[in-house]
């Protein structure tokens, strides 16, 4: 692990300590979601789609058609947020530094639901604080809800007086794996250590080559 994220970890830890209420609101969706659904049976997983036409952080448009050839690794989120996604993003890091050469097979994804705030630009300074794999991704509101829907996320704008700009985001936290065809094929759900999403991968790698 590198001093850098040495210290993000160290920022997360913070965070999360001095933000538990707001954690909860993002860490939870409705209970109506279908990306536990989408999990829960084998038959409903090709309901979930990666289906976008999005910017990277880097200015370039990508779309799902960018990701044939690799595994996927996409998690939803936004950059003020104070802990869910520093966490994930710091865990995300931390697999693909473990993957070591294995890392070249996977693409990591962080889609910004903050289409106001996180511009490409936003993303730049943002996400390649975490890893300089993992690629960022905003985009105009009905691009974000388009997107929004074919993962069958959830996201929502909740007002906070304490937040910058005085709101704040409630989404869905868990990370979604698509393997090189594009085809969803499960859910890690919050919290899941990078050791445990590291052996995962190893294996499905290995199985696919």
């Amino acid at each position: 692990m590198t001093g850098l994220q040495k210290g993000l970890w160290a920022a997360v830890a913070v965070a999360a300590l001095g933000a538990g209420g707001l954690a909860l609101f993002d860490a939870r969706p409705p209970d109506t979601t279908a990306s536990a659904e989408a999990n829960a049976q084998p038959n409903e997983r090709a309901s979930v789609v990666a289906e976008f036409e999005l910017t990277g952080h880097d200015g370039v448009v990508r779309t799902a058609e960018d990701l044939r050839g690799q595994w996927s690794l996409v998690f939803f989120g936004f950059t003020n947020c104070p802990d869910i996604c520093p966490t994930t993003l710091a865990e995300i890091a931390q697999v693909m530094d473990d993957l070591g050469s294995q890392a070249d097979a996977v693409q990591p994804l962080f889609i910004s639901v903050d289409s106001e705030r996180d511009r490409p630009a936003a993303l730049a300074e943002y996400v390649p604080q975490f890893h300089p794999s993992i690629l960022g991704l905003s985009g105009t509101p009905e691009q974000i809800e388009a997107a929004a829907a074919s993962f069958k996320i959830f996201y929502e704008r909740v007002p906070e007086e304490t937040a910058p700009d005085g709101y704040t985001m409630g989404h869905t936290s868990q990370v979604f794996l698509f393997d090189p065809e594009g085809r969803f094929v499960r859910l890690y759900s919050y919290g899941t250590p990078a050791p445990e999403i590291t052996a995962d991968l190893r294996t499905r790698i290995e199985t696919d080559g």
